[in-house]
């Protein structure tokens, strides 16, 4: 047995999914409302019996890794984690049995040495007045905020921590490589000494590092320090909050992002908590492509200073890249998000809900550093704002801010076509593997199609006697791999029971889905009914993809000479044919 299915028998779907959705027994299954979408009459179920789940809102499904994946952002080694963790399966025992042992760190023992050393810290922070008046005081931090993000204290004596961690059992190499010390002339001591101590948590909220911050401003040193990378962190692509604010931001369907761990935790207490930090204002590709797990819409509150300003500058060209919408925050009456919240709280609620479209904001800042009314001052505005136009893959966003970038600098729209050909020539091309980012965002049609399709196949899996219906469907007419597969097997393996059912077999939890919808909308009914419902739902897959094939030959005539013309003309006319001489009579049969 492989790590995978050891897991999927410890645990139970339903358990798993329980933690995140308010399950109720429906017959053999459980129903909830969809953790996905705002949906007010619940459509989620969970078969135990089958181990699947399918959410009928928005057309997901599958078993409880990847119900993991989807909820907490996770790729799929992360939610083998998790759940292994969950389920007290040791991963490095399959790792050793497949002779892939790595020799590394044990990840299990620096978790819990980064848990114990939060829980000492925030025992230390009782103690010290000092720590305390900075946190309750000067913050204005609640005693409930205090130990929800279980802030503490690191005290200055030098070993305080690591003398702590070796009488509870870790060894010094475990305490090293946890970043929890440092070794000083060969000998162990404390990483952090006399800071305020703020834990690092990755998106499940285990503690995975730690902020320090002087609680002294005429100390020597960094006013603020992060533990440094380990097999746990990595400053790169960790986001500080999101544990506690990833399901408000897939609520409110944006995330906000400021510069201060402090700010995040304040914005938290004040209740708007789809806010996040990264580490300082080094936002990478890796921290925008976890967000987009959770939202599509990244606003942005950095610092006014020239520091702020160029990190979101380059924040733009990365969010452009990876088709992320980005949005800035203006932060008008105060310096940060800290400052406006202690002010009044609406004020950064209003900041966060005028926000401007990040290409806008940046025009702007732009111009300002310009004297438009010189050759000069025309030539370097335009020659800043090219690299960002030229890779809009909008035709027309990309026209229009040609269009408005011709208007501020009073020159021909040709004139800047012909500079964007330039720099589009001189551009190296974009690696395909960026080309979108991980989370497809289906539109309502598209969604609307793969419940349609979905439908189908679960009325032809379990009544094989409807398929002699599928000779006019095709699996180009459907719009998901899974589906088209199935549909092939149908097609191709009618007269082999045997090679049908392997194939089947290999896409098991597709099927079990299909198996699960057939219960939940077609069980019981005539049929003659069914056999109905199968032809209204094939009418409407072609009607849809006819629709859609002619929407793209009309594209393609724009651009085509005449006899081209001609020959789209005639494949129209096919696909008119097609409706007309075979659904029509199919449906009224």
């Amino acid at each position: 047995m492989d790590a995978v299915e050891e897991i999927k028998s410890r645990l139970s779907i339903e358990d798993v999914i329980g933690e995140y959705v308010q399950l109720k027994r429906a017959g053999r299954n459980f129903r909830g409302l969809s953790p996905f979408t705002n949906e007010k009459t619940p459509s989620f179920m969970v078969s135990p019996e089958k181990q699947i789940w399918h959410d009928f809102s928005s057309g997901k499904g599958g078993n409880m890794f990847s119900f993991i994946m989807e909820v907490e952002g996770l790729e799929f080694k992360g939610a083998l984690e998790l759940l292994a963790r969950k389920a007290g399966v040791d991963l490095e025992q399959y790792k050793t049995s497949s002779g892939g042992r790595s020799g590394g760190p044990d990840k299990e023992r620096l978790l819990a040495a980064n848990e114990a050393a939060a829980k000492f810290y925030q025992v230390q922070l009782r103690g010290n007045h000092e720590a305390l008046d900075y946190v309750l005081t000067q913050r204005h931090f609640s005693k409930e905020t205090v130990l929800d993000w279980k802030l503490g204290y690191s005290p200055n004596t030098g070993t305080a921590l690591v003398d702590y961690l070796k009488k509870t059992g870790f060894s010094e190499p475990e305490i090293l490589d946890a970043g929890l010390g440092t070794k000083r002339t060969g000998r162990i001591s404390d990483m952090f000494r006399g800071r305020v101590m703020i834990p690092l948590s990755d998106p499940q909220g285990q503690v995975i590092g730690f902020t320090a911050r002087l609680l002294r401003s005429d100390d020597n040193g960094p006013k603020y320090i992060n533990t440094s990378k380990t097999v746990l962190y990595d400053k790169s692509r960790h986001i500080f909050g999101l544990h506690f604010a990833k399901q408000a931001i897939r609520e409110q369907k944006f995330a906000v992002l400021v510069e201060g761990n402090l700010d995040v935790i304040m914005s938290h207490q004040a209740g708007i908590k789809q806010v996040v930090a990264t580490a300082g204002t080094a936002l990478t590709e890796a921290n925008l492509k976890s967000l987009t797990h959770f939202a599509h819409d990244i606003r942005l509150a950095f610092d006014s200073d020239s520091a702020g300003i160029a990190a979101t500058e380059r924040s733009i060209l990365l969010a452009s890249r990876l088709h992320v919408a980005l949005n800035i925050i203006d932060l008008k009456g105060g310096k940060d998000p800290d400052e406006l919240i202690k002010k009044d709280p609406s004020l950064w609620l209003k900041a966060i809900e005028n926000c401007h479209y990040a290409i806008d904001w940046l025009i702007g800042v732009v111009q300002e550093r310009h004297d438009l009314s010189t050759a000069t001052g025309k030539r370097e505005f335009s020659d800043e704002l090219m690299p960002l136009i030229v890779n809009l893959d909008d035709a027309v966003e990309q026209d229009h801010y040609l269009n408005l970038m011709a208007t501020k600098l009073g020159v021909s729209k040709d004139a800047l076509d012909n500079k964007l050909r330039r720099t589009s020539s001189n551009s190296a091309p974009r690696p395909l593997k960026h080309a979108k980012p991980n989370i497809e965002v289906l539109s309502a049609q598209q969604l609307e199609n793969i419940k349609c399709e979905d439908h189908l196949l679960s009325l032809l899996q379990m009544h094989p006697e409807l398929r002699t219906q599928l000779e006019i469907l095709e699996p180009a007419m459907l719009t998901r791999e899974p589906a088209r597969r199935l549909l092939e097997v149908f097609k191709q393996t009618e007269s082999d029971p045997k090679k049908q059912a392997k194939q089947l077999a290999e896409m098991e939890d597709y099927v079990k889905i299909l198996m699960l919808q057939y219960e939940e909308l077609y069980q019981g009914l005539e049929l003659s009914e069914l056999k109905y419902e199968a032809a209204r739902l094939q009418v409407r897959l072609i009607e849809d993809y006819v629709k859609q094939q002619k929407i793209n030959l009309s594209k393609q005539m724009s651009a085509a000479d005449e006899l081209q013309t001609d020959k789209l003309l005639a494949q129209a006319r096919r696909l008119d044919e097609l409706l007309r001489d075979n659904l029509g009579e199919q449906i009224h049969a």
